[in-house]
């Protein structure tokens, strides 16, 4: 009977070590798919991107031209006042500084910088671009609350921006990683109706159909 009840232990035990190697592998893979997610991202957009992205008079406009409610609850709120006068060179300088270390990886001082840009430049034509590179970088740190915080804003500061269909697309897989499945749909079906023809719309219409 006793070696029974130890080699139903170890089964026991055995089973529980396996969930458990499943559930690192998972998490690996998780983390491993953002990474990449975020490497293409930046192979595609590059310090470039607001330059392809916002328009010369002030950064915001998107393909349908439509407001779109904020995504993650509480009021909308407008950008702040900047401590300093408008200075594009320099607003550039300090974007590509933050961009740059995205490329290099180091994700920790990326999310520093994109904070700090934000905070100085509110109105910048690449605050929009900033604030969604921002939610990239604090997902691909595994912070899913600053990320989903980050993302969310970019509809609510600059809600005419090119990257709004994309920053809710990454807010609703956000979501779903938190665990809030019914919030999820409701920012799809966002994405869907409001941003046709856009890359993220064909992204939240293929993941409506797997819910």
């Amino acid at each position: 009977m006793q070696l029974q009840q130890m080699q139903d232990e170890i089964s026991r035990l055995r089973g529980i070590v396996e969930v458990q190697q499943n559930d690192i592998q998972q998490m690996k893979q998780e983390a491993l798919d953002r990474y990449k997610d975020l490497d293409s991202r930046i192979g595609a957009g590059g310090a470039a991107a607001p330059a392809a992205n916002n328009s010369s008079s002030d950064g915001a406009v998107n393909a349908g031209g439509n407001s779109v409610a904020p995504a993650a609850g509480g009021a909308s709120q407008a950008p702040q006042t900047s401590s300093e006068p408008g200075d594009p060179a320099k607003e550039k300088l300090y974007y590509d500084a933050a961009f740059d270390l995205i490329k290099a990886k180091d994700f920790d001082k990326a999310s520093q910088a994109f904070a700090a840009f934000l905070r100085k430049y509110p109105n910048s034509q690449y605050a929009g671009n900033a604030q969604y590179w921002l939610g990239e970088v604090n997902l691909a740190k595994g912070d899913l609350q600053g990320a989903g915080q980050a993302f969310a804003k970019v509809s609510q500061l600059y809600p005419k921006h090119a990257k709004v269909p994309d920053s809710l697309y990454k807010l609703a897989d956000v979501e779903r990683r938190l665990g809030h499945t019914d919030k999820v749909k409701g920012i799809l079906q966002q994405v869907v109706a409001q941003y046709p023809g856009t890359s993220a719309a064909q992204l939240a219409q293929r993941d409506l159909q797997r819910l």
